[in-house]
């Protein structure tokens, strides 16, 4: 092995160790952010609208693991180069560790509620990289020569030729400010006066030592993540009991589900995750409250025991990101148990010019909602409960909003502690200045489950069957296109509400050959879908979803 890929494997288990005891000081503090994860987070927030769209198109729900395995690999990459560096030029390695705590730390506490404590994980962590630094290098710098023991170079080779008995050439010598490098400052040859047995005890010492600080690297990282899902609220969610609804969501009519078509209500576990928390908040019941706050006569506080006191209902309502593309799938349907969020605001009340309600996350992400929205008599929740269990804690647990007919990024507030009353003209919400529209409502939408693109199928009658929304409006017709044929009219599952989507099928009979299948729906205004295919910026996808599938 090379001296500088050993130095270099020093820097990258260096980096590790840093970030092992910044995770175990961040969950035994209480601070929500570790260097990689503030890192991560201040990225999520400054990262260019296209980017974001290119990861979520890419990753889907995973584009949050992948940001933190990128950001992974780009600091492995920089603490090779410190550990490469740290063999000729310590103090610039001491200053490239410096840099990475002073990054973590400014990321640490510039996160929304983050106080000056946030940046001791990252100041403790670089502190231990520097000591693990110098101790691995010192280890790397004996484990030489690159012959095996008892194949070492000539053993007279004097200093004029560069070479050394059993240690590096002059040229591998650290200078001056290097760990156990000469006073001079001088690059000299060093005669190694080890026998062959002394080198590879100590290139054995090295990769012990290397692989002990690697493993407890990992360890203290796996249990420092360990510790704050202990500290998290599992415990808690399974404490709970849900209130019983005062006004239960209609019995699902025999006819909702279609063959082929998605599942009607959407399972928890299979359920579209999308939001910019790097890690999942956790957010102890015992300790939550909501503000309403802001343009309103009556500032209104309430505790998690308060908004359970409250009356109750259960509703079905299908939500949508904004992110999705025509034909994917970042949408769902639930049966939500909350309490109406309107009763609130007229507690509140509203001065008349607060027409935008700004909720916001315990990790400082807002979104802004109309106020006239939340006031119009639709089923607008302070959600506890999801598909007949408490909240699964990524998807909002204890508390979150949903909101019929808009897109989640203006209404979905996941684990939400406060909603200030204010004016959209003196207030941008999170996406707005993102390049995202201040207002969404959903768009009415389409998308063929069956049979999918690519599809073979044999000739004869084949089942075409999909999904259709137009969620706080209704689905009145969806219509199927075969290649350049006319639209045929579908045949629509049961309705249960006007906020859900709705399931459709056709009876095609299907000829030997490829051919293009087209959706389009129409909603109960008499709207129907546009053909003009646009990405979801600025306020959602549009076009007709197809599919190509080839007949046998």
């Amino acid at each position: 092995m090379k001296p500088s890929v050993r130095a270099g494997l020093a820097g990258v288990v260096a980096a590790g160790a840093a970030l092992g005891v910044a995770e175990v000081v961040a969950a035994l503090t209480g601070n929500r952010s570790s260097p990689l994860v503030a890192v991560g987070g201040v990225v999520v927030d400054h990262v260019p609208a296209a980017v974001k769209d290119f990861g979520i198109a890419v990753f889907g729900v995973h584009d949050k693991t992948a940001l933190l395995v990128g950001t992974g690999v780009l600091l492995a990459a920089y603490a090779f180069g410190l550990g490469v560096l740290a063999r000729r030029r310590w103090l610039l390695a001491v200053g490239g560790v410096a840099l990475f705590g002073l990054v973590g730390a400014v990321a640490a506490v510039t996160r929304p509620g983050a106080g000056a404590s946030a940046a001791i994980p990252s100041l403790l962590g670089a502190a231990l990289a520097v000591l693990v630094l110098r101790h691995l290098t010192s280890a790397a710098e004996k484990a030489g020569p690159e012959t095996a023991a008892g194949k070492a170079g000539p053993e007279t080779a004097g200093p004029e030729a560069g070479t050394t008995a059993f240690g590096p050439a002059a040229a591998d010598v650290p200078d001056h400010d290097g760990p156990g490098a000469p006073e001079t400052g001088r690059a000299v040859a060093v005669v190694d006066m080890r026998t062959p047995y002394q080198i590879e005890r100590d290139r054995r010492r090295f990769l012990r030592d290397l692989g002990i600080v690697a493993a407890v690297s990992a360890a203290s990282g796996f249990g420092g993540r360990l510790l704050t899902s202990r500290r998290a609220v599992t415990a808690a969610r399974a404490d709970i009991a849900l209130p019983s609804p005062s006004g239960s969501a209609p019995v699902l009519p025999a006819g909702v589900q279609v063959d082929g078509a998605v599942s009607y209500v959407t399972p928890n576990r299979e359920f579209y995750r999308i939001d910019t928390a790097i890690v999942t908040p956790q957010v102890d019941p015992a300790s939550w409250e909501l503000r309403i706050h802001g343009m309103v006569r009556n500032p209104v506080t309430i505790t998690w025991a308060d908004l359970l006191r409250l009356p109750m209902v259960e509703r079905y309502v299908t939500i949508a990101c904004v992110s999705n593309e025509v034909g994917s799938d970042l949408i769902g349907n639930a049966l939500w148990l909350g309490t109406p969020i309107k009763a609130l605001l007229d507690l509140a009340d509203p001065l008349p010019e607060a027409d935008q309600a700004v909720q916001r996350s315990v990790d400082g992400w807002t979104c802004g909602t109309p106020t006239a929205v939340l006031r119009d008599g639709r089923d607008a929740l302070l959600a506890v409960g999801m598909n007949g269990v408490p909240l699964p804690i990524e998807h909002g647990f204890p508390v979150r909003m949903i909101v019929p007919g808009l897109y989640g990024y203006v209404s979905a507030c996941k684990w939400i502690t406060e909603i200030e009353l204010t004016r959209f003209t003196d207030f941008d919400a999170y996406w707005v200045p993102r390049g995202w529209s201040a207002q969404a409502p959903v768009k009415t939408q389409s998308r063929i489950d069956t049979p999918r693109d690519g599809a073979v199928k044999p000739a004869g009658t084949v089942t075409v069957a999909g999904v259709a929304w137009a969620t706080h409006r209704g689905v009145a017709k969806v219509e199927v296109q075969v290649d350049e044929g006319p639209w045929q009219t579908a045949a629509l599952a049961e309705a249960v509400s006007a906020d859900t989507w709705r399931q459709w099928s056709l009876t095609w009979p299907a000829s030997a050959g490829r051919h293009t299948l087209r959706v389009r729906a129409t909603d109960l205004d008499g709207v129907t879908q546009t053909p003009a295919l646009a990405p979801p910026a600025p306020d959602g996808a549009t076009g007709w979803h197809q599919v190509e599938v080839v007949v046998e």
